[in-house]
């Protein structure tokens, strides 16, 4: 599955979390151009990753 990035907005509501900068560096080069904030990459990030969790805890 490929990760493409969403520009749609859902209902969120803020959590606060902390992110180790090279991570940050990693994560905003990626995004520059793309019409996309910083949470909603995160977002879709967190998405991606919990349905391929479930897909190799199916095989």
């Amino acid at each position: 599955m490929t990760f493409i990035i969403n520009t749609v907005k859902n209902e969120t509501v803020n959590k606060t979390i902390r992110f180790p900068l090279d991570l940050i560096t990693k994560i905003e080069s990626q995004i520059i151009g793309k019409n996309i904030s910083f949470s909603k990459f995160v977002i879709q990030a967190c998405e991606y990753a919990l349905e391929n969790i479930k897909e190799n805890t199916k095989k």
